[in-house]
């Protein structure tokens, strides 16, 4: 039967997919950036960003732990956690250990510049606090697209903010969206992505394909309404270009969000070799069946 969570949200919700099963706790409503053109995630009226009230955060806590839940994760929405100050944060991680022993990690989304307000002691105390993982939309380690974007980051900043959290205790998962840049950027969107996480090493690898669900507009325009969008052939060439590239140790990679055109699954780098393998399969279908080749990557 299910259990009505004394828990409020202001809708919508979102969460990575790796959290399916966790707690949310919605420390913020939207994002404190929100500019970024690509993205529709916070752009509702009811989504300006705030930060919610700690006493209710706090009070929802408690009552998960009176209802009697047990959950094992906690992910702290909306979409950058980490702006919240640092007696926030210990107050609500705080209650999370005290009041739900049974959770083993808490996640949050993080944009790379709120790290800039964390000290290195900082990151460490809300490592042993129980955060434990961050989820950062790098997106494109290239600074054209990131200017072209709106994205409010480069690749110094984002490369720096992954290595102090990393050093910190704390493991990254990296977001990277295939095709962002278009015809004109693809290859030095793909190789600056490798660069990023060559330099960073980030535990999880994650991508996801551009998609416009409602508008285009604001996005063309930071390409002067000349942006040439990615078919499915050049998505997997780009992403054929950005494996390839890759010098990575033991990172878990996914490429199975619902608007990847293929699945990829493995260990980058040991299954480097067989990941490129299913890439070339990909290229060489679509090169023999163009009736499948999609000239649009949205849906």
């Amino acid at each position: 039967m299910f259990q009505q969570l004394p828990v409020q949200y202001v809708e919508p919700l979102f969460r990575p997919p790796s959290e399916a099963r966790s707690l949310i706790f919605q420390v913020t409503n939207g994002c404190s950036w929100n500019r970024c053109t690509y993205c529709e995630m916070y752009t509702d009226p009811q989504k300006k960003f705030r930060p919610r009230a700690e006493a209710e955060v706090l009070a929802e806590i408690r009552a998960c732990a009176e209802q009697g839940l047990e959950p094992r994760r906690v992910f702290l929405a909306d979409g950058d956690a980490l702006v919240l100050s640092m007696r926030r944060l210990r107050n609500i991680l705080g209650e999370i250990r005290t009041s739900l022993p049974s959770v083993s990690r808490v996640s949050s989304y993080c944009l790379p510049s709120n790290l800039k307000h964390k000290s290195d002691e900082d990151l460490q105390e809300l490592s042993a606090l129980g955060l434990k993982v961050i989820y950062v939309g790098a997106e494109s380690g290239d600074d054209q697209v990131l200017r072209k974007i709106d994205k409010g980051e480069t690749y110094a900043t984002t490369a720096e903010a992954l290595i102090r959290a990393s050093t910190a205790g704390l493991k990254t998962s990296v977001m990277i969206l295939n095709g962002i840049g278009g015809r004109q950027l693809s290859r030095q969107h793909a190789l600056a992505l490798a660069r990023l996480v060559n330099d960073t090493q980030p535990d999880y690898l994650a991508t996801l394909v551009l998609t416009f669900y409602r508008e285009r507009e604001k996005f063309e325009a930071g390409f002067d309404h000349r942006f040439d969008e990615l078919g499915t052939l050049e998505l997997c060439q780009e992403m054929e270009t950005l494996i390839g590239a890759t010098e990575l140790e033991n990172t878990i990679f996914r490429s199975d969000h619902v608007s990847n055109h293929m699945v990829l699954k493995g260990i980058l780098g040991k299954d480097k070799h067989r990941l490129l393998e299913q890439i070339d399969r990909s290229i060489a279908y679509y090169k023999n069946h163009p009736e499948f080749e999609h000239g649009k990557t949205g849906y």
